[in-house]
């Protein structure tokens, strides 16, 4: 069970932050809730009591999603349900609601956070690859007496290992800001003991763009999880493709690569197998699913 001695529920950033800065220690940040309710059970840290809670859920500016040119900014209590239920942000970030429907379950993704699934740093987690595939940022905020202080760090220096972020003292994230990606094919692909509700053995997020004649790859995204101490960005396999032809033999030969990638504890063998299918097919399908994208905007031009 989880007990607090004291629980706040602050409206607006400037509260919420001071109240951060003063916390003791045990103090913990509560947004969605779903880490740490089960932390706090029987097997795992059993009875649990804290000396505050502070609880993130109804601050205003934490709130919402807006676009800015080629970026759109995500309120640090955006839940993956939005991704589901909100068609704009299914356009803008296509790999992310093929992303939520493999999280967890609805009760908890109603409740759990996109902002909370980085922050918990697992090597594992399901939202850090596509998000690095959409050239993550995060807005990180700390109260400095009588003033907001923040800065800006990309999701890729954020995540330093198993549980570890540069996240320093007093500071909470504030939001998240991708790159809009309208137009783009995307996929999510992840294997483990089955699809959702489990963490994962190995993870991979695809975004493919094709050029006019959509047989070409004009630009490529893919990120990896679930294989190291933190998710990577492919950079070089996003490289070895672009412009090139949309072949089954080149990108089965581009996924082969990614065998190598495989840094993990354990399952070694059995990931090293398994990745590159995975990468494959994500990328023939994130592919697919952009000249699908083209065809309807063509038959609406």
């Amino acid at each position: 069970m989880l007990t607090f001695d004291r629980y706040e529920m602050p409206a607006t950033l400037p509260e919420a932050l001071a109240l951060w800065a003063d916390a003791p220690e045990g103090a913990r940040l509560v947004a969605g809730a779903t880490d740490i309710l089960p932390w706090a059970r029987e097997g795992r840290a059993g009875d649990v009591d804290l000396p505050l809670g502070i609880d993130l859920s109804r601050v205003a500016e934490l709130q919402g999603h807006e676009r800015h040119g080629s970026r759109v900014r995500l309120g640090a209590n955006t839940v993956w349900q939005d991704f589901l239920d909100d068609a704009q942000l299914a356009r803008w970030l296509p790999v992310m609601p093929h992303c939520a429907v493999w999280f967890a379950d609805d009760q908890i993704r109603q409740q759990a956070t996109l902002a909370g699934n980085l922050v918990n740093a697992s090597p594992a987690a399901d939202g850090t690859p596509p998000v690095l595939a959409l050239n993550g940022e995060l807005e990180l905020c700390r109260w400095a007496g009588d003033h907001i202080l923040c800065r800006t760090m990309r999701v890729e220096d954020f995540v330093t290992g198993p549980g570890a972020t540069r996240l320093a003292p007093g500071e909470l994230v504030n939001s998240v800001t991708l790159d809009c990606a309208d137009g783009y094919g995307a996929s999510f692909q992840k294997v483990g003991q089955r699809r959702s509700l489990v963490i994962s053995v190995a993870c991979v997020a695809a975004l493919v763009k094709l050029d006019e004649t959509g047989t070409r790859f004009a630009d490529v995204r893919l990120a990896l999880g679930g294989v190291g101490p933190v998710p990577e960005r492919l950079r070089d396999i996003e490289d070895r493709l672009k412009g090139e032809p949309v072949d089954t033999r080149l990108i089965e030969d581009a996924a082969a690569a990614t065998a190598a990638r495989v840094a993990s504890r354990s399952r070694v063998d059995y990931r090293r197998r398994v990745v590159p299918g995975f990468v494959c097919a994500a990328l023939e399908e994130a592919a697919e699913r952009a000249r699908v994208a083209q065809r309807k905007e063509a038959l609406h031009a």
